[in-house]
Parts: C-alpha cells; sequence; structure tokens
C-alpha cells in the first residue's frame, strides 16, 4: 500500500494536505493505493466522514483517483505532473517530437513591436477596454466568415487559458468532461487539475465519433471538448458531414457545454466546420500560437454571451485583460498580412501528406489530415520510441495524449527537410510493429 509512509492528520484539509504533500515529495507513487476509508479514520482517530472529504479533495484536485472496489490510488499522472514531462533523453538525435511550429514560418516580430510601442504612447490605464475594438472587429470578421455564430469577442491569454476560463465558468469539481482521445496533452491535464472527471470519446480522421460523443453525454458528461483541424495528435478535421452527425447528438443535449479549439487556424487548408450555437452555450477559443509563434500568448474566444460575459468577468478579478501592447502587436501582423497562410498551410500539407505516403508505401498506417502532426499507431509503443532514438530520431511517446486509446506515437512534421522524409519513414518502418488499423481507438 504506502509503505513506509503514515498520513496525518484529524481534520479533512489535513488529511488531504498530507496525501498532496507526498505526493509532491515523491513518498507516495503514481499507482499506490490509499487505505481504505474506515481503516484510515480508525488509525487515525476520526470519523470515516472525515476521510471520505478528504479523500473528496483529492479527488477534485485531480491527486487521486477512485477506481470502485479496488480503491482510492495516486493518479498515474497527478495534476502536478504534466504530460509534456512524459519524454525521452535524446542527446544527439533529431527531434520530430516537440509539436513546435516551424520557425521559418513564423513572422519576424520587430515591426510589430515597433508599431505596438508606438501606439503605447498615451498609456492604458485601469478601467479601459479590456479588448482593442480594431482587433475584436478583425476577429469577428473571421470568425463570421467562417460560420461560427455571432458572439462576443473575448481575449485571452493563448488557448489553453480561454478553455481553462470557459471550463471554470460553468463546471464544479466533480463534473465529467467528455474529452478527444487521443487528445491534446495539456487538455487532459487541465480536466483533472480543474476537478474534473475527464471521459474519453475515440475519434477518427473525421473527427469525434458521433456515437462516442453521444455516449459520453449519455452517461452524464456535462462539456465536451472538440478540436475542429489540426487536431493534436493525429490530424484529425471534422468534415462537413461529421459535422452534421456531431450536431445532431449535440441537439438531443441543449444543456451541454460545448466548447471548440481551432488552433489550427492559419496553418491548414480545410474549411473549419463550427459546431456552436446548438447548445445553449458555446465557445471557440482560436490561438495564434501556431501562426504568429507561441509567445504571442494571445487567443482571441467567442461564444454565447452568458459564457463571454463571465470569461471577462473572472478575468477582471484575475489579470484584468490581456496586454494591449501584445494585442496591438497582433493587430499589426494581421493588418500587414505579415503572414502568408495559404503558403504556410501549403508548406505544411506538402510535408504532412509526404511522410503519410512514405509510411503507406512501407506498409505502416499513419494519420495526418490536417496541421503539422503525423499520428502511427503501434502495437508496443515504448519499443518504438526506443528504437527510433536508436536511429536518430526523437519522436513523441503516445503517453503523452492518451487515456484509453491504443499505444501510438506522433512525429511533427514541422522541422523536417522534404530531403529528410524517406529516412524517417524508413526509420519508423523498421521500428513500428503492425497495430490493428481504422479508427484511432
Amino acid at each position: 500500500m504506502l509503505g513506509e509512509y503514515r498520513i496525518e492528520g484529524r481534520r479533512a484539509a489535513d488529511i488531504s494536505a498530507s496525501v498532496e504533500r507526498a505526493v509532491g515529495q515523491g513518498r507516495l507513487a503514481p499507482g499506490d493505493v490509499l487505505p481504505p476509508l474506515r481503516e484510515l479514520a480508525v488509525e487515525l482517530g476520526v470519523n470515516h466522514n472525515t476521510v471520505a472529504a478528504a479523500y473528496r479533495m483529492l479527488r477534485d484536485r485531480g491527486v487521486i483517483e477512485t477506481a470502485g472496489r479496488r480503491g482510492s490510488r495516486v493518479r498515474p499522472r497527478p495534476a502536478t505532473t504534466p504530460r509534456e514531462l512524459i519524454a525521452v533523453e535524446a542527446p544527439g538525435a533529431r527531434d520530430v517530437a516537440s509539436g513546435n511550429p516551424d520557425p521559418d514560418l513564423l513572422p519576424p516580430l520587430t515591426e510589430a513591436l515597433t508599431a505596438a510601442a508606438g501606439q503605447a504612447r498615451r498609456p492604458v490605464l485601469y478601467g479601459e477596454p479590456p479588448v482593442d475594438t480594431e482587433l475584436e472587429r478583425l476577429a469577428r470578421e473571421a470568425f463570421t466568415a467562417e460560420g461560427v455564430p455571432p458572439g462576443p469577442v473575448a481575449v485571452t491569454s493563448g488557448a489553453l487559458d480561454g478553455i481553462e476560463r470557459v471550463l471554470s465558468a460553468h463546471l464544479r469539481p466533480g463534473d465529467a468532461v467528455a474529452v478527444e482521445d487521443p487528445g491534446w496533452g495539456n487538455v487532459l491535464d487541465l480536466v483533472p487539475a480543474l476537478g474534473l472527471r475527464t471521459v474519453p470519446v475515440p475519434l477518427d480522421d473525421e473527427g469525434p465519433l458521433p456515437a462516442g460523443v453521444d455516449r459520453a453525454l449519455r452517461q452524464g458528461a456535462r462539456a465536451l471538448l472538440v478540436t475542429g483541424r489540426a487536431q493534436n495528435p493525429t490530424g484529425a478535421a471534422i468534415t462537413e458531414e461529421r459535422a452534421r452527425e456531431l450536431r445532431a447528438v449535440l441537439a438531443g443535449y441543449p444543456g451541454v457545454l460545448l466548447v471548440e479549439d481551432d488552433h489550427g487556424h492559419g496553418i491548414v487548408d480545410v474549411p473549419l466546420r463550427p459546431l456552436g450555437g446548438v447548445t445553449t452555450h458555446w465557445a471557440l477559443v482560436r490561438s495564434v500560437a501556431k501562426t504568429l509563434g507561441p509567445d504571442l500568448r494571445l487567443a482571441v474566444l467567442t461564444g454565447d454571451t452568458v459564457t463571454v460575459d463571465r470569461v471577462r468577468g473572472r478575468q477582471r478579478l484575475g489579470q484584468g485583460w490581456v496586454s494591449h501592447v501584445l494585442q496591438d502587436m497582433v493587430l499589426h501582423l494581421w493588418r500587414t498580412g505579415a503572414v502568408d497562410e495559404a503558403a504556410v498551410a501549403a508548406s505544411y500539407r506538402g510535408r504532412r501528406e509526404a511522410l503519410v505516403a512514405a509510411l503507406h508505401e512501407r506498409g505502416v498506417e499513419a494519420h495526418g489530415r490536417s496541421g503539422f502532426n503525423v499520428w502511427i499507431p503501434v502495437a508496443d509503443e515504448t519499443g518504438a520510441v526506443a528504437r527510433m532514438l536508436q536511429a536518430g530520431w526523437a519522436v513523441a511517446p503516445g503517453a503523452r495524449f492518451r487515456i484509453a486509446s491504443p499505444p501510438g506515437v506522433r512525429v511533427t512534421v514541422s522541422g523536417l527537410a522534404p530531403e529528410e522524409i524517406p529516412a524517417v519513414a524508413d526509420a519508423l518502418a523498421a521500428a513500428t510493429a503492425p497495430a490493428p488499423a481504422g479508427r484511432y481507438a
């Protein structure tokens, strides 16, 4: 069970703090089973309801999970252990695991920073509008052009910040959230860190499977997170037909919160198929990280009026607003057309499709319908990662992105030169074993 460690405390808060402190110090490891409620209550000399409350706090914070008769145990990846730390040491290996955009396709920021500095001649003070009106106008025009329903616009510090604020605006600890599996590792960490429960939804190249979404919502999920295109890690993109099917499912659950992540805007040439407007509360978050650079911590968010008002209200109580200097930089880059989005999308598409085709020629299943990531199902994930390292390539372990879906590895093509693709494909063909074809789960 817990080896030499002894849980301490007589109040629920003290007991939970004792467990959380031990997890943070490494004295309790992922998978360690906690004592049964009544057993620990007797040992500490407290009422079993006190221990139950402590375990509930730990579960809500994402530190432990409850597995029925198997009891409560430390989560395989506690909220204090982000999935991005699931990596392999790769000295000297070529990195195709990072998930970063191609630096050569990002715009230089000197001119934008100079322009923003010029705009900052008059200081922005407390109480001024949190969103630049011109930035809001351009963002709203872009949303409308792609069929996103009308709604106010907020600005957040990146996509994950926007998603967190939307979830916090509607959900409470213990609520269930349906998430793509495999999916973005940061989201899979964020949900339990907020005290929420993840419900995995399988997907294929055309997005989440409608039957999987329906099952998750029927089981009580109060929110659904969806990536419309450039899905991380699989590259899935929702088609028009799949969007119709998903809207039909969502129409049966009007009280569900829908959150759409469109981080792929500007790096893909497949159209967005928005789902918003079917449920009462919805939001779509669009980050500039992939087109303008991850260090510009900015995303624009739209949604129904209640959701956006709650996001803005909570923002006012915390950071207040996203720096107008950053907003002015993004606005300048948009106005001047600093990024040729069609050329960027074509560059990523060419490299991605070349790798997928090369893998198919070698008998290796691979997925990558959009974006700059390719997902390769494997039978032995650990072995595949190790063999790729031996061949000089560092790929991302699928464990970063999975809940219940089968093993796989992710390759980011944004740093690959076209002439390197055959070598990567050869190494992957040698490193991977056959895995079941079809969908990702």
